[in-house]
């Protein structure tokens, strides 16, 4: 396996890439989708096993959560320009509506301020339609230099 170098930037896509084979995110199957300069967007692909109720077919919601809390939490990353240590304060997520079954999951967050310590942050996630979103989410991480 190659390390991933944090000195050198960000790659959000190598990022994914590695956690895919290590992290929580990975053994979610959530992969990278596109990124610009203070955002970045993440898929979650459908799964049986991540189904909260058999019966409907829908994702369950932590999934969704974890895939959000990553892609805010490397939005941050891309608006700084680098990796740092941090650590979600709060993510508020409101849903809109459930999922539709057997559609991927494309999660966008977005860095919108910083502070010395604080990082702001905001997304949405949706099954195939950004103007119709499953969640929008609100979030505010810890980062330590």
């Amino acid at each position: 396996m190659s390390r991933f170098d944090f000195t050198q930037g960000f790659d959000p896509e190598a990022f994914t890439h590695m956690v895919r084979r290590v992290g929580h995110g990975g053994a979610l199957g959530i992969h990278y989708v596109a990124h610009g300069a203070h955002w970045v967007e993440l898929g979650l692909d459908y799964q049986e096993k991540l189904v909260g109720v058999a019966e409907t077919g829908v994702l369950a919601s932590g999934p969704i959560i974890s895939l959000m809390d990553m892609a805010t939490s490397m939005a941050i990353w891309m608006k700084l320009g680098r990796f740092r240590p941090q650590a979600t304060l709060d993510l508020r997520v409101d849903y809109l509506r459930p999922a539709t079954p057997g559609r991927r999951i494309v999660g966008r967050g977005e860095c919108y301020g910083l502070t010395k310590s604080i990082a702001f942050v905001r997304g949405t996630a949706h099954d195939g339609d950004a103007e119709d979103p499953v969640a929008h989410v609100t979030g505010t991480f810890i980062g330590t230099e």
